[in-house]
């Protein structure tokens, strides 16, 4: 017999059973009306976990690295910006001054010079600034005057400008080379050696030359040198065809002849047509100016030392009363107005010319011309030989006259 005839009832299926086991875990709660008005409690959201790229190492270091970067970033532009201010402020000198930067000084040098002289408040500022604008190899030795207050900035377009003081030295037409030279030696704002060879007589220029302190002389000298040659070379090319000159040597030698002769500027063509018509007719040159120089040399003759009569026979090199032609070399630095009269000389047959007293000359195409015009002139000597004679003499009384007067 089979078990559902043995309880009398049927089994129940699978799905009853678990029907049924639901029910009894089922409990009936009773709430009042107030209860199941209330809203049900909300269920808390799953806790968030962090990803696993945000705990990874390598993403906490580059943070870190960010972090310092944007510190850095915050550092090197507050810098930047009081480095700017302070660059850019006026200066601590409450008056111009004037300051000498040597030559091959570097930045760091130069920046500390000024900070020691009280020009700039702060010297590695000032050499900052400097490298910040890419001038640190643009400064440019000299002296240099900084206005009251100037600024770093200001300072530094200064020294990059090259506006440096600068001195003038004059070499007058009609100077040696010798003579040049001195002053030269003698400049107290030049520096270093004279150089061991000097140049040729004539072959320096005649202007005023400008320079900054601590220029050196050979620097000067070899500029003047250049300076003289392209003036010398440049009116060469240009001169008359038919001048009796074989080179540029006799062409320098003429000029300063000339340029010894007379320093009135509307002689100095006429003045060198006389010397040029006695070279064409064979004539010596009879200059005087060439008779000191044979005698003398560079240094010059002393000013109270007068020209005799025996001295026209001294024999030199120079001496034209005794050679034919030109003498060997020039005797002097001969200016351009000189140089350019020797180039393109008046059209004249005149071939004497003698002083007439008031600075010029007085001249002559004939002997029996000349000879009067001479004569002339020795008489204006000879008055102002007396009168100066006289005045003398009428010094001497007055001091004669006056001396018991200061003995009491």
């Amino acid at each position: 017999m089979s078990t559902e005839h043995q309880f009398g009832r049927r089994p129940s299926s699978p799905e009853q059973s678990a029907s049924k086991k639901d029910a009894k875990n089922e409990r009936i709660i009773l709430q009042s009306p107030r209860q199941a008005l209330r809203p049900e409690a909300a269920v808390n959201p799953p806790p968030r976990r962090r990803a696993k790229a945000a705990r990874n190492q390598v993403v906490v270091f580059f943070n870190f690295l960010l972090t310092l970067v944007i510190l850095a970033l915050v550092v090197i532009g507050g810098a930047l910006y009081y480095g700017k201010s302070r660059f850019d402020e006026p200066g601590p000198i409450a008056t111009a001054v004037t300051h000498t930067v040597r030559p091959g000084s570097n930045i760091n040098q130069i920046a500390q010079s000024l900070e020691s002289r009280g020009i700039v408040s702060n010297g590695r500022i000032f050499e900052a600034g400097v490298r910040v604008h890419g001038h640190e190899n643009d400064l440019k030795a000299g002296e240099y005057e900084f206005k009251a207050h100037a600024s770093m900035k200001e300072i530094m377009d200064i020294l990059v400008s090259g506006r440096a003081i600068l001195h003038p030295l004059t070499v007058v037409e009609g100077t040696t080379v010798s003579q040049a030279i001195k002053r030269i030696e003698e400049n107290e704002f030049l520096v270093g050696e004279m150089p061991s060879e000097l140049p040729s007589e004539g072959m320096m220029v005649a202007d005023t030359q400008k320079f900054s302190r601590g220029a050196t002389r050979a620097e000067l000298i070899n500029k003047m040198v250049a300076q003289q040659k392209t003036i010398i070379e440049e009116i060469w090319a240009n001169r008359s065809p038919d001048l009796p000159l074989k080179d540029i040597n006799e062409f320098v030698t003429l000029a300063s002849i000339v340029e010894k002769e007379t320093g009135v500027p509307n002689e100095r063509s006429r003045v060198a047509g006389v010397f040029i018509n006695r070279l064409k007719k064979g004539m010596r040159l009879q200059s005087d100016p060439t008779i000191i120089y044979g005698l003398f040399g560079g240094e010059g003759k002393p000013a109270d030392r007068p020209i005799y009569r025996s001295d026209l026979d001294k024999p030199t090199p120079y001496n034209t009363y005794l050679i034919d032609g030109l003498p060997p070399g020039p005797i002097a630095i001969p200016g351009r107005a000189a140089l350019e009269a020797v180039a393109n000389p008046s059209v004249t047959e005149e071939l004497y010319f003698v002083a007439d007293g008031t600075g010029g000359h007085v001249f002559a195409k004939t002997l029996d011309e000349h000879n009067e015009n001479v004569r002339r002139w020795r008489e204006i000597e000879k008055q102002r030989a007396e009168e100066a004679a006289k005045a003398a003499e009428d010094s001497a009384g007055e001091m004669t006259e006056e001396q018991p007067a200061q003995q009491n």
